[in-house]
């Protein structure tokens, strides 16, 4: 007799909800779908495919890897093991940037280490007049993004550099937006859960998580147009930190934002006008 949906649910050593999104995938249908047909007999082929995507989460792989995408800001992004897996936080970084260019027209728009280019790609559908270019060091990251931006229709311009080594030309910009890597090499969260899987050099700066940052803020001013601003994700523990060195290079109006966890998670400032 067939395995149903229902009893291969049942039988599995995943969250309820980790299997159903695999078996959606395996399946191809929608939530709802697996819903009304749990009881319905499964092709003994779907059922080895299912299990080879359920063996691979078992082992630790992260969810998105498996699935090859991942949601954010209400958009599906590609995501492979070349870029970090998006995260809900980081949709504060993108609120940020926004608020900051809300009252410029045609504005000049930096995303230093973009990763998969959800940052990036997100402000250019949200500010469709806004010029956004989008740099990263990992050429595989690169390729991520850019189909990214072609999947979701969004219009911007990508550079291989390390943060602002790149082609940058003469242009001011209005806002510069950065997640980079800000965990301390010695922390051991690194050796756990997805962060296992996910690419190291986007993780940390091999040293004390604080050193992109300090070049990030430091060449910031000399790519930021009178009066415009940088906006920062950084980690929880970090943001006094990550505001002093905006202070000590000239920022005004510094100041961090909570995430949903009530967590200063990214840190603003504008250069004077």
């Amino acid at each position: 007799m067939s395995l149903t949906l229902r009893e291969s649910l049942a039988a599995s050593p995943l969250p309820r909800l980790e299997a159903r999104m695999l078996w959606q995938r395996v399946l191809g249908v929608s939530r709802a779908w697996l819903i009304a047909h749990d009881a319905d007999p499964l092709d003994p082929a779907r059922v080895a495919a299912y299990r080879a995507l359920e063996s691979r989460r078992v082992a630790g792989e992260p969810i998105a890897y498996i699935l090859g995408q991942r949601e954010f800001y209400g958009r599906d992004f590609e995501v492979t093991p070349a870029v970090l897996i998006p995260r809900p936080d980081t949709e504060l970084l993108v609120e940020c940037g926004l608020r900051a260019i809300r009252d410029v027209s045609g504005p000049h728009v930096l995303d230093l280490g973009t990763g998969s280019g959800i940052v990036a790609v997100t402000l250019a559908l949200e500010r469709p007049d806004a010029r956004v270019r989008a740099t990263d060091i990992s050429p595989e990251a690169l390729d991520v993004a850019r189909k990214n931006a072609r999947a979701l229709g969004a219009k911007l311009l990508f550079s291989h550099g390390n943060w602002y080594d790149t082609e940058l030309d003469s242009v001011r910009f209005d806002l510069i937006v950065s997640n980079p890597p800000y965990i301390d090499a010695q922390d051991a969260h690194l050796g756990r859960g997805d962060l296992r899987f996910e690419p190291p050099g986007a993780l940390t700066d091999g040293a004390d998580g604080l050193q992109a940052l300090r070049e990030i803020v430091q060449g910031a001013p000399d790519h930021l147009s009178p009066g415009g601003t940088l906006c920062v994700e950084h980690g929880w523990d970090q943001a006094q930190a990550v505001r002093s060195l905006f202070l000590c290079r000239g920022f005004v109006d510094v100041a961090s934002e909570r995430d949903l966890s009530g967590i200063e998670r990214v840190t603003r400032g504008r250069v004077p006008a």
